[in-house]
């Protein structure tokens, strides 16, 4: 029964491995940011795994919580990207000063329409 423990584990270490080098070549030919997003989120299920089989090597518990702290900044920094390039590529994005002029323009039309006459 320990042979085929070790067969298997040594043979998800290997897998494990082999995704990241294949990861590697797609974070850097990735054509677009969110290839590369999710490349990211990939590498720390990767990382993940790896801990989680050094875990079951060395029969010990110790690792879990460092996982779930890693899953959990693995899902943040997913977040965090995703909302990143949502911000960039919506089309209707006006710089900073373009906000300033349009509450200026919406307190001069609720004046107008309110009847009463602008300050200064």
């Amino acid at each position: 029964m320990k042979l085929a423990n070790d067969i298997l584990l040594n043979g998800a270490l290997v897998l494990i491995v082999l995704a990241g080098a294949l990861l590697l070549v797609r974070i850097w030919r990735g054509p677009s940011m969110l290839d590369r997003a999710v490349s990211v989120d990939i590498a720390a299920v990767l990382i993940i795994a790896g801990i989680g089989v050094n875990a079951a090597i060395t029969r010990t518990s110790y690792y879990l919580s460092i996982m779930l702290v890693i899953a959990f900044l693995g899902f943040t920094s997913s977040v965090a990207i995703a909302r990143f390039i949502a911000a960039r590529d919506r089309p209707g994005i006006r710089p900073r000063s373009g906000v300033i002029s349009l509450k200026k323009d919406f307190k001069k039309d609720l004046m107008k329409d309110q009847g009463s006459k602008e300050r200064p």
